[in-house]
């Protein structure tokens, strides 16, 4: 007798995420015999999903608003479309999927198992929001089978402000990195120093910190090149305007490279890659960078640390200065050559020996075994 397939449903703020963040472990799971689903807004990478054997359900979600009818209608959303499905398991990543789309999977009975990759800006700017925030994350975790986290810093603060019981959380290294795919590649890096930031271009990722801590820079040291890769036009309420970033290029403050489907070449020639934000969850730009063996800077955050470690791969800066920033920065444009490639070998170490992307599909596979047994 021919065994039934197996559905399981992801789903996350973008298409665009799973493309580029758990395309390892959607092809994981197909592996595993699993009808991989996917809910997520359309966008230019949603037939992308379709072309890795995918099935794409497109959903609508509001990801900066605040709106009850149109969360209400979201969470309709999930209900119709997981009622339809009946799936073995219901995989939520960010805010509102883990929320909606939880409590959905629970109303008819679906096990559940959450990833919160990063508190956001409901954690980062504590107020009504914030407690909105946990009352909801309260009600959608309080049946999931596992909730991942990526960091013990926001697995310790979901805990003790009882939004998940101990007993469900488990930790994953970030999304992992491919360490096959992101390879060292010392040869390529550019004879003028680049100092290079790959993020959203929004506030709580430090990107205005990075733009003022380049001007410093550049007063001592006019030859280094600042470049600025990623999404621009967010829908997020800390979003960074065009505006803003036209006006940096005017003034020469840096270069904005926009966005690019394959970061590594900028990696590459990066002399080191920087990461200001104020709180990450497990920051997937540094762990790129880490695994093509580059020298980081970041803030001395929850997340950040995880990856870069002040003294062995990294220099690490106040959140929100500019100022300490800028030291940063020009502490490792001091080192020589030789100390800032030794930086990026203990770089890849540390991302061969504690974040092969293999581990998160493992620790998924024996999380949906547990919930489905």
């Amino acid at each position: 007798m021919k065994t039934p397939i197996k559905t399981i449903v992801l789903s996350i703020n973008t298409s665009w995420n799973i493309v580029n963040f758990r395309r390892n472990l959607v092809a994981r799971l197909q592996r595993e015999g699993y009808d991989v689903v996917a809910l997520a807004p359309r966008d230019a990478h949603s037939e992308v999903l379709v072309a890795l054997g995918v099935r794409y359900f497109p959903i609508t979600i509001d990801s900066k608003g605040l709106s009850p009818v149109r969360d209400l209608k979201l969470a309709a959303q999930y209900f119709r479309i997981l009622k339809q499905l009946r799936p073995v398991a219901f995989l939520g990543w960010t805010i509102k999927p883990n929320v909606y789309g939880s409590l959905a999977a629970h109303a008819l009975g679906v096990p559940v198992i959450n990833n919160i990759s990063g508190l956001g800006t409901a954690f980062i700017k504590v107020g009504l929001l914030t407690r909105l925030v946990r009352q909801l994350y309260r009600a959608a975790l309080s049946r999931s089978a596992t909730v991942f986290f990526q960091n013990a810093h926001d697995r310790d603060l979901f805990v003790a402000q009882r939004m998940v019981r101990d007993g469900r959380t488990a930790l994953l290294p970030g999304s992992g990195i491919d360490l096959a795919q992101f390879v060292p590649a010392p040869a390529q890096e550019s004879p003028t120093p680049v100092l290079l930031m790959v993020a959203r271009l929004l506030r709580d990722k430090g990107v205005v910190e990075f733009a003022n801590a380049a001007r410093i820079v550049r007063e001592a040291r006019p030859d280094v090149a600042f470049e600025l890769l990623g999404f621009l036009d967010v829908a997020n309420r800390t979003a960074i305007d065009r505006a803003m970033v036209e006006c940096w290029k005017r003034e020469g403050v840096l270069t904005y490279l926009g966005e690019s489907a394959d970061v590594r070449p900028h990696l590459a020639r990066a002399t080191a890659v920087v990461l200001p934000s104020y709180r990450e969850g497990m920051p997937r730009s540094l762990l790129e960078a880490a695994a093509m063996g580059r020298p980081l800077i970041a803030t001395d955050v929850p997340g950040c640390t995880e990856i870069a470690r002040a003294g062995e791969n990294a220099f690490l800066c106040a959140a929100r200065d500019a100022r300490s920033l800028a030291d940063a920065m020009l502490a490792l444009l001091d080192l020589d050559t030789d100390t800032r490639a030794a930086m990026g070998v203990r770089s890849r170490e540390i991302a061969e020996r504690e974040f092969d992307v293999t581990v998160v599909e493992d620790r998924y596979l024996a999380a949906i075994a547990r919930a489905t047994a």
